[in-house]
């Protein structure tokens, strides 16, 4: 069962402070565990073309809820498009990749069940800002573990062609691209 902390009383503002993890893609934590008790929520934007490479979350949940724009998603074998307004349940173990499917910017909001996850997104951020903008495989490598992610870029190709999108570098390359997630 999971251990939880009775909710707070705590208030964030609209329009935040963003974390850019790479060129037109941004994650931001709004809330976590701390404030809500057991969930929290993550916000991201994504430039036109920007994909989030097929990933694997073996402990959290993630609900997505598009605000702006349109945002493609594949799950597994499934895969639809959705418009401002729509929801995605993206359940733990299950291989999915998301990506502006539309040429004007798009923002979502991720619920992430439990909690915890939205730490990974600011121990990347911090150790690229502490390395000087530089990605270290290994030290990239041991955050995935830690947070228990793995990516798969096999699919990646075949993304790119049908949707018109910005091909991402594998996360084990020391080379990168503007639209990478690295993590």
């Amino acid at each position: 069962m999971l251990a939880t902390s009775p909710a707070r009383l705590t208030v964030v503002e609209p329009h935040g402070p963003d974390t850019a993890l790479t060129l037109g893609f941004t994650a931001s934590t709004r809330l976590t565990a701390a404030e809500t008790g057991s969930i929290s929520i993550v916000e991201h934007t994504f430039a036109p073309g920007v994909l989030v490479p097929p990933h694997r979350h073996t402990r959290e949940d993630e609900i997505s809820y598009v605000v702006v724009g349109e945002i493609g998603f594949r799950s597994e074998d499934q895969e639809v498009s959705l418009a401002a307004g729509g929801y995605i349940v993206k359940p733990r173990g299950e291989l999915h990749s998301m990506w502006n499917a539309s040429a004007a910017p798009a923002r979502m909001i991720e619920i992430i069940s439990p909690a915890g996850f939205e730490r990974y997104f600011v121990e990347m951020a911090e150790a690229i800002a502490a390395a000087g903008g530089q990605r270290d495989p290994a030290m990239l490598a041991a955050l995935r573990e830690r947070y228990g992610l793995t990516f798969d870029f096999a699919g990646v190709p075949d993304l790119v062609a049908r949707h018109g999108l910005i091909e991402p570098a594998p996360s084990t390359s020391s080379r990168h691209s503007p639209t990478e997630l690295r993590g």
